[in-house]
């Protein structure tokens, strides 16, 4: 390979382009990379052997120096639909991209984009990631369009859906799009064909669908995982109706992934996504063939620290469980002490308390694992120990405030308990983590800062009666 020539990754930062970074330095290119910020990469192996540019790739000027005596251009930036208008945005990027790229006289573009059938409606995520693919398509750069389907490596996005709901959901509801066909890739042959993109052709300007050889539904796909990494077989039900809303809201629920990042890769699962043009013949297997699905989940899953979700749940629910109980033994609004209170008149009934309460633990429960267990995927033990010290001293609080409230005859006291409670109950939601997981707990802390004004008003009625 010609050391003289020059590779721009865009998105280098992500999964797909910090793995490419290092693919293209084996192959003797010389990679400049652009990034909004320069601290996003510094953290990479590659980030000394690298020319960086630092800013937006919506800024022309920014660009005009990324694209500055480069021989092929990157184009890995994909919106997940954060916002309404993220495919005007996406296309309007693509444009700017394009027309500086042409200006700059770059030899190539290769983009990165999503496998699709040819002759359905497309849902907006899917169908963006086309339009971008068309837009360069229609410059005056040649450029080659690759387009995939669910990548199978270790930090893909995709994968990780696939990872977590097969790990953390031994039974689990399906809709009937979960048993369309699709051709999923290993990392590493996505890889070969990005680099090997770069030496199409320079009359070639075309889109190419990329794939593993086997094709799958994402029902075998979810089986074969459990198979391959030594899970129970998992029993996966049918059910008629389950929008992608509905279902992008359930992974986010269950697996660490956000939902607005599971919403596209679930838009994408409504259509079959299967190979269907002449790819190979410009751009030919990778050496020894292609990966088969099983052997690319085992190399994904040997770069993996185990799952923890599901043990982390039940210690959280078992906590909880625990903590509920203390408070359900230690609860008495029968006894003579609590009747003869001068209550206040918007204290809710009795029977809003555990209604609410168990609503509330059940929250708390699943927030919590959630919670710690991206501390530890992330490697932060420090933080997940923190965290855990944090989760048991609020449940303390919570049960000994019951226990004072009720059996203290010192609402006084339990004021102070309340405060202490409420103060804890806002410090797990600042650990929480992600700005969902934060929002998931604020119903606990408000539920905890109302006891604390419930016991306070309590105990001045019962100075002021003298009780």
């Amino acid at each position: 390979m010609n050391t003289e020539r020059t590779a721009l990754v865009t998105g280098a930062s992500g999964y797909v382009g910090g793995r490419l970074v290092p693919r293209l330095l084996g192959e003797g290119w010389r990679v400049r990379v652009l990034t909004r910020h320069r601290d996003s990469v510094a953290g990479e192996d590659w980030a000394e052997r690298v020319e960086v540019v630092e800013g937006d790739a919506g800024d022309e000027a920014v660009l005009g120096r990324a694209l500055d005596h480069v021989d092929v251009a990157y184009y890995l930036i994909h919106s997940m639909g954060g916002s309404d208008d993220f495919a005007t945005k996406d296309r309007a990027l693509a444009e700017t991209f394009s027309g500086a790229a042409e200006g700059a006289g770059v030899g190539r573009i290769v983009y990165l984009g999503g496998l699709h059938p040819d002759d359905e409606e497309l849902s907006p995520h899917l169908g963006s990631r086309v339009e971008v693919g068309r837009v360069f398509l229609d410059g005056g750069v040649p450029t080659a369009a690759l387009q995939a389907a669910v990548v199978l490596g270790a930090q893909s996005i995709s994968f990780q859906m696939l990872r977590y709901l097969t790990i953390r959901l031994p039974v689990m509801l399906a809709p009937k799009w979960l048993y369309n066909r699709i051709q999923p890739i290993a990392i590493d042959d996505l890889l070969h064909y990005l680099v090997s993109a770069a030496d199409l052709p320079e009359n070639v300007n075309r889109s190419f669908d990329v794939g593993g050889p086997e094709v799958l539904t994402y029902d075998e796909m979810i089986h074969r995982f459990a198979r391959v990494t030594g899970l129970k077989r998992r029993t996966v039900l049918g059910v008629p109706v389950l929008t992608p809303n509905l279902a992008s809201h359930w992974i986010g629920l269950v697996t660490p992934l956000d939902t607005k990042v599971a919403r596209p890769l679930v838009d994408s699962l409504v259509h079959e996504v299967v190979c269907r043009d002449d790819s190979e013949i410009l751009l030919p297997p990778p050496p020894g063939g292609r990966t088969g699905f099983d052997d690319a989940v085992r190399r994904a899953m040997a770069d993996l620290e185990p799952d923890h979700g599901i043990r982390n749940l039940v210690i959280t629910s078992a906590a909880t469980a625990a903590c509920a109980v203390v408070g359900a033994a230690a609860t008495n609004p029968d006894s003579r002490w609590y009747r003869r209170q001068d209550l206040p008149s918007w204290q809710p009934p009795a029977p809003v308390f555990p209604i609410v309460w168990t609503a509330l633990y059940a929250d708390l429960a699943v927030t919590a694992a959630r919670a710690v267990t991206d501390l530890q995927r992330r490697g932060d033990d420090a933080g997940a120990r923190s965290f855990w010290r944090a989760f048991g001293l609020n449940l303390v609080l919570n049960a000994g405030w019951s226990a004072v409230f009720w059996r203290g005859r010192r609402p006084d006291l339990a004021t102070v308990e309340a405060a202490a409670l409420t103060v804890s109950s806002s410090d797990l939601v600042r650990r929480a983590g992600s700005p969902g997981r934060r929002r998931a707990l604020v119903p606990y802390a408000a539920w905890c800062a109302f006891a604390t004004v419930l016991s306070g008003a309590i105990s001045r009625r019962n100075r002021i009666s003298g009780r």
